[in-house]
């Protein structure tokens, strides 16, 4: 079975909902843990736009880099380009990736307009876990 972290600034919004996808997309085939370097908790907006989408996320936890340094992970995923600076080294054979996704937690404007951008990168990362998933596992 295989490893996968995905990393971001805070653990709050952009990791958690890759996290969320790729346990969906990979079922069974997969061990999928998320992280930041820095632990800012789990956003509230990134709870509802997951639940529109009929995932919860909503028991996840806000988690640092540093607990997971003893797994040997098979891939690391960072989304955003903060944390890809920030990574720490794995002396594992792990295979990087990067995509940096656009914060939606920086996102201003009326509630709509915020909730809008949330479900804007969901989509966006919800197309990548896919793909993801379908090329490496």
């Amino acid at each position: 079975m295989k490893k996968i972290l995905v990393l971001c600034t805070g653990n709050s919004c952009r990791s958690q909902i890759a996290e969320a996808y790729l346990r969906h997309f990979a079922g069974n085939n997969a061990q999928v843990y998320s992280a930041g370097v820095e632990t800012h908790g789990l956003n509230p907006r990134a709870v509802s736009a997951m639940q529109e989408d009929g995932l919860d996320i909503s028991h996840h936890t806000s988690n640092h880099i540093d607990e997971y340094k003893d797994i040997n992970f098979d891939y690391v995923i960072t989304v955003c380009d903060h944390a890809q600076e920030r990574c720490p080294f794995f002396p594992a054979t792990a295979q990087r990736f990067h995509h940096n996704f656009p914060d939606p937690a920086k996102a201003t404007g009326s509630d709509e307009a915020i909730a809008e951008q949330f479900s804007k990168v969901r989509q966006q990362i919800k197309t990548y876990c896919q793909e993801f998933v379908t090329s490496y596992l």
